[in-house]
Formats: structure tokens, sequence, C-alpha cells
């Protein structure tokens, strides 16, 4: 575990703080296997309410519209707004980006999201209204 943290702080991963930090790394991963890529909000948008042949959506419990509150399909438990300018606390911490991009898209997807689907997911975020 301890050499996983420090090889994570030795790449500058973990320092991530604003947005604007986590949008360019994911598509800097993105780019690895696809060049060129860029993020995009729009596919970032349709991602987050798609259900992906399963029966939830990210929108599912998040709800459609990102500077709103949502509320858990399972346990009703309330979730704060996504987009970061609703609720500045998002995509705010490494930790915590990665924790809920883990879980979620598990969740949603049965598998982990790539850096590709972080980084429009992310766009989509960021340029969400209040």
């Amino acid at each position: 575990m301890f050499l996983a943290g420090a090889a994570l702080l030795a790449s500058g991963f973990a320092t991530a703080e604003t947005p604007a930090d986590f949008l360019t790394r994911y598509q800097t991963e993105a780019r690895q296997s696809t060049p060129g890529f860029s993020a995009s909000a729009e596919r970032g948008e349709k991602f987050f309410t798609a259900t992906h042949g399963g029966e939830w959506s990210c929108s599912t419990c998040h709800t459609k519209n990102p500077a709103a509150r949502g509320k858990h399909a399972s346990t009703g438990k309330a979730i704060e707004p996504m987009a970061p300018a609703a609720n500045p606390e998002r995509l705010a911490s490494t930790r915590s980006v990665e924790k809920w991009f883990g879980r979620n898209c598990k969740d949603v997807l049965g598998r982990t999201c790539t850096p590709a689907e972080k980084a429009d997911v992310v766009a989509w975020l960021m340029n969400s209204p209040r």
C-alpha cells in the first residue's frame, strides 16, 4: 500500500485538487491509447444518463441535473450536487474522485471507467451551471 501511495505521489497523481487538474489528467491518460483525444461535455452528459445495458445510470441517483441534489436509489441517502459550480467540494480531492469513480463505475458499468469516460464526465460536470 505504501509503495502504491509513493508511486502516486511521485507521478503527481495525488496532488490534483481542482476540476481542471482532473480533466487534464484524464485527457492525458486517454491520449495514451487514443492520440488526439479531447474530452467532450456532450459525450459526458450522454455517458452520465445512459444505462449502459443495465438498470441504473449515473443519473439514477445523481439526477440528470448535476447542480441538483440526488438520492441513492437503494438506500435513499441524500447526495450533494455533482457540479463543482453548485458544490465546490466536488472534484476537489484525488482520494474522493478516484473512490467515487471506482465505486460508481462498477455499480453502473460493471467495470472501471476508462480515462476517456472520466474526462468526458468531468468536462460535462465542469460545464454544468449552478
